[in-house]
């Protein structure tokens, strides 16, 4: 019987080490491997989130670089400030109050002129009439003894804090005065309560007022004089921009459903809506921007094209009828997806007269964005106008006969009226759409005839004005 040689129990792998050698390595237990995998899982997946957000940034960045040259003059507005605390005789002036010029100027600089103005001029006047108030009570709580002074303080900031907070409930200052009166209470509560243990008040409230008077002349410099960015030409642009927009997706729906679904319906596959159409989601969610930039447009200077008492409120009544026509296109998208498909027959019926009709009315509102982006009176507006009607009236007739259509297919196949429900929204859908245009073109004029715009000349075509507009664009981002 020959000798067995033993099995080892664990096994191993012979490696080979560069000297010629060999030797046994123990495997690694499954824990360890486990703990290892996850580690490196964590770090790729680490590596691959900082990645992909620095991309983000990076085109954020690159998409609007003055985003990231008001990131630069708020740097530099605090380097400015700060020097109130680095350097010793600037510091010996001031004291500690040199802090709430660096406090100013971080609550109070925002991206555009109009944001830092409304903060700065909330908070100047807030602090000089809550300081002196504060002073003047502190004064005559002092004169009434000890025993009284307590009291006529807290009764002071009770009535004051209380009347000022019921304010804010009151839609105009909520509107333009709410950081002021926040500014006011936080101000006046501060000096009150405070002058109670501070024997030279006065001083102490002018040296806080004056700090946040440089906090506040640094920030408006830096925010005006550095690249400014204007509330006024931001709501401008946003308006013209959104009707170039509406248009797009105008057009973008009208071609999904005649040309792309039939294009789709013939290769055998689904029907998909296009990102054009659906540009005027962010026509709709622009209500909130064009609000606040009209209400920070009212406190920036003469600027540009536009004067100080420019019309704003018109701007919002033309964004408002470009939402009316908004709401519409988002029913018109909609009944992109519905499941009831049209016979193709009554489709090529009307897919002339509404792809006509939704052509000149993307026309009439290119008009109008190129007419508000230059701030000159389309000549050709009228006449684009007319072909819209013209279209309505043509797709109007084409409605009127299809009835008998109906009837001369109902004789070979069988129809249903469910059948016909989505291309009868569609058609009605474009005719309302028109007339709501019809309103957009009425508060153009109103803008146009309050802001006197300039006329264009009658050779100078749609598409040159656009050209001008969008070159007017890039050198006002510069």
């Amino acid at each position: 019987m020959s000798s067995q040689k033993e099995v080892p129990v664990s096994l191993g792998w012979r490696v080979t080490v560069p000297e010629g050698s060999s030797t046994t390595a123990e495997p690694v237990s499954g824990w360890n491997c486990r703990i290892r995998r996850r580690l490196v899982e964590f770090g790729v997946g680490t590596m691959a989130k900082v990645s992909t957000f620095g991309k983000k940034v990076w085109k954020m960045g690159a998409d609007d670089p003055r985003k990231v040259i008001h990131g630069i003059k708020v740097g530099v507005a605090l380097t400015l400030v700060s020097l109130f605390y680095y350097a010793r005789p600037l510091y010996n002036g001031f004291g500690s109050s040199a802090m709430w010029a660096v406090m100013t100027v971080v609550v109070v600089f925002e991206y555009t002129v109009g944001g830092c103005l409304y903060k700065a001029i909330n908070r100047a006047i807030a602090t000089l009439s809550a300081g002196a108030l504060a002073v003047g009570i502190d004064w005559v709580a002092t004169k009434s003894g000890q025993k009284v002074e307590p009291l006529i303080l807290s009764a002071s900031v009770f009535l004051l804090a209380s009347a000022a907070t019921f304010s804010r409930f009151i839609p105009t200052v909520k509107a333009r005065f709410d950081y002021g009166v926040t500014i006011f209470i936080l101000t006046f509560s501060l000096v009150a309560v405070s002058g109670y243990r501070v024997d030279e008040l006065m001083d102490l409230a002018i040296q806080r007022v004056s700090t946040i008077a440089i906090g506040i002349g640094i920030t408006i410099s830096v925010c005006v004089l550095v690249s400014p960015v204007w509330s006024g030409q931001e709501l401008h642009l946003l308006v013209s921009s959104n009707m170039a927009k509406l248009a797009d997706s105008l057009e973008g729906c009208v071609e999904d459903y005649f040309v792309t679904a039939d294009h789709n319906n013939t290769n055998g596959e689904e029907c998909s809506s296009s990102p054009r159409s659906k540009a005027y989601e962010s026509v709709i969610n622009s209500k909130a921007s064009e609000d606040s930039h009209a209400n920070l447009a009212r406190w920036e200077p003469t600027h540009g094209r536009f004067g100080f008492r420019h019309p704003w409120k018109q701007y919002l009544k033309v964004g408002s009828s470009t939402r009316h026509c908004a709401y519409c296109v988002e029913s018109l998208h909609a009944s992109l997806n519905s499941k009831t498909k049209a016979p193709e027959s009554s489709k090529k019926h009307l897919r002339d007269a509404c792809v006509k009709l939704s052509s000149d009315s993307s026309k009439v509102l290119r008009e109008l964005s190129s007419s508000i982006s230059m701030m000159k009176r389309s000549p050709s507006i009228n006449l684009f106008v007319e072909e819209m009607k013209l279209a309505v009236q043509e797709l109007q007739i084409a409605l009127s006969s299809l009835p008998d259509l109906l009837l001369t297919q109902a004789t070979t196949q069988s129809l249903s009226l469910l059948d016909i429900v989505p291309l009868m929204t569609m058609a009605s859908l474009l005719i309302e759409i028109s007339s709501r245009i019809e309103l957009v073109v009425d508060a153009v004029g109103t803008l146009a005839n309050i802001t006197c715009f300039r006329s264009i000349g009658i050779d100078k075509s749609s598409s040159k004005v656009q050209d001008e507009g969008q070159e007017m664009k890039a050198l006002q981002e510069v």
